[in-house]
């Protein structure tokens, strides 16, 4: 019968021996061990070698812990060593970067053919229960944000944890703002600035929390996580839909690169679209994502068939590091808005200026209509007017609100 107490690869205790260890302890150290890209060893040498690594490490490992210390396998490519002495961070770091150190400059012979060097990262915590297990886990992602073969001891206090948390309430919140009806969609004007009235609208959701109305930065990566982001652009567009029937504005939605993966957008918009008695051609879809990202023939097929129902296409956030002007011009898109940190600062930064300068000077030879947003007064509206701009979005004309001007 096999030892669940004992793993049978390398002889090591197992993660069941790990947990009955912590749940007797009063204090522990500590360190999650994660070896970097073991996948792509197994992809490239196959499980056998793979497994022969493992063995190879936690020989290593045995001779590089800490001293004292009580090494477990957990799972696949993850070791955990325990101490309970008590370490000042200083320690605790030392002995990490140490273990760190240790495999960077050793080179594992796997079989008599095979010579390979492995790096590791390391998530330190301490505690006195499993739950320091899951701090050193988070200590680790919050490493691979940035870089890999090294180690983070965990802080609660960090931008990351936060994050976490943050995101967390909002996996909660979305749940129940579905539940409870409270996505609410608001309307922003868009000034046409040569008849300087409203033409257009874009259409912002919010959630109703607690009687704060939350804008999208706060849930979307929640709503990503929990699958919901098509639901989220669906309540959108019935609400917008809506709110627009009988009206003569055009108006933009916002869709994700999810919404055009999931490839259901053409049979909702014209069922929508049919209830209400809104003409496509009054809909702009406003792309989220940097264009980059959505550059597969099966996008691109989408977006033109949603054009040729006479639905029109905006790109949001134009200007910033990540745009590319040769995308722009295979998506040629009805419109581009250019993106707002240019435009708030237009008149204080010459490089602000010539970007947009260059961006309205190409979309004018393109014949795509440009919409300047965060215009917040008078002298940047007189800007944007002097530029050659077609359009203007911002507080200066009017906030996001329930209802329409």
């Amino acid at each position: 019968m096999q030892d669940i107490y004992k793993d049978s690869l390398t002889n090591l205790p197992s993660r069941f021996a790990l947990m009955e260890y912590l749940q007797g302890l009063e204090h522990a150290n500590i360190f999650l061990i994660d070896i970097d890209n073991f996948s792509n060893i197994n992809n490239a040498y196959g499980f056998k070698i793979g497994d022969l690594l493992l063995i190879e490490i936690a020989k290593l490992l045995a001779i590089a812990k800490p001293y004292g210390s009580k090494l477990f396998r957990l799972n696949s490519d993850e070791f955990v060593l325990v101490s309970t002495n008590i370490m000042s961070l200083k320690i605790l770091s030392d002995d990490a970067s140490s273990m760190v150190s240790f495999f960077d400059q050793t080179d594992i012979l796997v079989l008599d053919d095979i010579d390979m060097r492995v790096s590791i990262s390391i998530g330190v915590a301490t505690g006195k229960s499993s739950e320091t297990l899951k701090n050193a886990r988070t200590a680790i992602k919050e490493l691979r944000e940035h870089r890999r073969a090294s180690y983070k001891i965990y802080n609660p206090d960090s931008s990351f944890i936060k994050k976490q948390q943050e995101n967390i309430y909002w996996i909660h919140k979305i749940k129940e703002a579905f539940e409870k009806e409270q996505l609410i969609t608001y309307y922003q004007p868009i000034i046409n600035n040569i008849t300087k009235k409203i033409q257009k609208y874009e259409c912002l959701v919010r959630i109703n929390d607690n009687g704060v109305l939350a804008p999208p930065i706060r849930f979307m990566e929640a709503s990503r996580l929990t699958g919901t982001l098509s639901l989220l652009t669906k309540t959108v567009i019935e609400q917008s839909f809506k709110k627009f029937s009988g009206t003569e504005y055009e108006f933009s939605i916002n869709i994700t690169s999810t919404d055009l993966h999931l490839n259901y957008l053409k049979k909702f918009l014209l069922k929508i679209a049919q209830k209400y008695e809104i003409n496509p051609s009054k809909v702009s879809l406003e792309m989220l994502e940097d264009i980059n990202t959505l550059n597969t023939p099966e996008i691109l097929e989408q977006l033109n068939m949603l054009r040729n129902q006479g639905f029109k296409i905006s790109i949001d956030d134009f200007g910033s590091e990540s745009s590319n002007f040769s995308r722009l011009l295979e998506f040629s898109p009805d419109y581009l808005k250019i993106d707002g940190s240019f435009i708030k600062n237009i008149l204080i930064d010459k490089k602000s200026l010539i970007i947009v300068e260059t961006i309205v000077l190409l979309c004018k030879k393109s014949n795509i209509k440009v919409i300047a947003e965060f215009v917040h007064n008078a002298e940047v509206q007189a800007k944007v007017e002097e530029l050659g701009v077609d359009f203007s979005q911002g507080y200066y004309f009017g906030e996001p609100k329930a209802d329409l001007l």
